[in-house]
């Protein structure tokens, strides 16, 4: 097969712009689909965090008044990546993150902003660059989603689109008197366009304009096609049924290896190896040094939908089993302070560092005994996959991509020694004290517990498979399409 070009289009890519797993997706992808003749260029947004770190940068096109000010497209490379970087200061030379300043107050322009990175997308997609004409554009979420709406209503000749999914709940959704202003004709404002429940969908137009559209598991794909999970959408979803699929996440194993991570008390590629990074791990969170307890721990954002309040009604119960707690992430602050304050109700069982902290993540999944994961609804999820590769048994919910990656701890797959973690359904408070007490017996079995760590280790969470089906998916729309 002939090399296939794609560009990607993403608000985020690790290691230069991350507030979640879209940025390790995006991050990743790339170095997967290389081997398999698909060379991917990202374009994301010139945040400062970005334009510090390129490197070979030259100005590949100038846009003279580009959503209220001058701009360019920058090629260059960073981090191993070959990007495309819209330098827009006017739109992202700000403090604070992506979507928000510094004090979580999201950009209140943030539709203008992102609709200029779709736009620059679709530019990109009709070869404004020389010597540049991408095969297919690959969207992310809601903030690219605009990208195939302008190449669908401006592109005489376009590429194949795709749209990706990582996250339904986040539909980016704006009043539809600023039409014109992001630069849609008339005409694009209908159900069979970007309008959505009478205002413009960023997301809704990638769902309801790309060629193909793929999301982040086979089970959240089925999910989000039902009234149930379909956040308003599922009626759309189940119409282009056809057209979606749902490719599981992979994470990199090169950043996330455990018999090579620089950022751990001790590498280790064995159960047995952990154990300096369990008590490396006590220590840092200030928990008891106690070798006989079940250590859970959380690395995740503090939300709704990652059911951490459900953790906390659970919480006696864990304490009720000996178990210990150390909690790493942020977000709602009614849940931050639920849980600092149930750190300093139970010192020495309960811990908790409210940020965000990359390094101390990979301490946390090699030190750990279980990572919770109760997630309401979760798409694919990449915690309980780097919990996998470090031999940290996880405990989910039965939904979304958890539900495709672990193995729940049953007899039968035990007895086959398969078993890879603790599944629990429904998701409710009650489900989950079940799940901690049926962890904590297991972890009172040695032998069953190493077994369950060890088919972790030896599990592939790769991107292997998953890049596969993306090249597959490639070459299927442009043979479609007649390329």
């Amino acid at each position: 097969m002939s090399q296939v070009e794609v560009l990607a289009v993403a608000s985020e890519v690790y290691p230069l712009a991350k507030t979640g797993g879209l940025a390790d997706v995006t991050g990743a992808l790339p170095k997967a689909l290389a081997p398999l003749g698909v060379r991917m260029r990202t374009l994301v947004p010139g945040y400062p965090s970005v334009m510090a770190r390129l490197q070979g940068a030259r100005t590949a096109r100038r846009l003279a008044d580009f959503y209220g000010g001058p701009a360019r497209l920058v090629a260059a490379t960073a981090e191993g990546l070959e990007l495309f970087v819209l330098d827009a200061p006017h739109l992202y030379d700000r403090p604070g993150g992506p979507y928000a300043d510094a004090t979580g107050v999201e950009f209140p322009d943030n539709g203008l902003r992102f609709a200029a990175l779709g736009r620059a997308g679709a530019t990109l997609g009709q070869g404004i660059v020389p010597r540049y004409r991408p095969d297919i554009v690959h969207a992310h979420d809601w903030q690219a989603g605009l990208t195939a709406a302008f190449l669908e209503y401006e592109a005489a000749r376009r590429p194949g689109t795709v749209f990706t999914i990582h996250n339904l709940a986040f539909q980016g959704q704006y009043d539809r008197a600023l039409l014109a202003q992001l630069g849609l004709p008339p005409r694009a404002f209908t159900p069979d366009g970007v309008e959505y429940y009478g205002d413009i969908g960023f997301l809704k137009a990638g769902v309801r304009l790309a060629d193909r559209i793929t999301t982040v598991s086979p089970t959240y794909a089925a999910e989000i096609c039902t009234p149930e999970r379909g956040m308003g959408m599922g009626g759309l979803l189940h119409g282009r049924a056809d057209r979606l699929s749902g490719i599981l996440n992979g994470i990199d194993v090169e950043v996330w290896n455990p018999a090579a991570d620089g950022l751990i008390a001790n590498a280790y590629e064995t159960p047995e190896g952990r154990a300096a990074n369990r008590t490396a791990l006590q220590a840092r969170f200030g928990l008891d040094a106690d070798l006989g307890a079940t250590l859970f721990a959380v690395v995740s954002r503090l939300s709704w939908q990652k059911g951490l309040d459900l953790l906390l009604d659970a919480l006696p119960v864990l304490m009720a089993e000996g178990g210990q707690l150390a909690v790493l992430g942020s977000g709602e602050p009614a849940l931050e302070q639920a849980f600092a304050a149930a750190a300093a109700a139970n010192p020495g069982r309960v811990a908790c560092v409210l940020a965000y902290d990359e390094a101390l993540a990979h301490q946390v999944q090699a030190g750990c005994d279980a990572i919770l994961v109760p997630s309401r609804f979760e798409p694919c999820g990449l915690t309980q996959l780097c919990a996998l590769r470090y031999g940290a048994v996880p405990v989910v919910a039965r939904v979304g991509g958890l539900a495709d990656t672990v193995i729940d701890a049953t007899p039968m797959s035990l007895a086959a020694h398969a078993a890879t973690g603790v599944q629990f359904t429904p998701v409710e408070a009650t489900m989950l004290e079940a799940a901690i007490r049926r962890t904590v017996a297991l972890h009172r079995h040695p032998q069953t517990w190493r077994r369950l760590q060890q088919n972790g280790l030896s599990s592939d969470v790769s991107w292997r498979a998953s890049a596969e089906r993306y090249a597959k998916l490639y070459h299927g729309l442009i043979a479609e399409r007649g390329g």
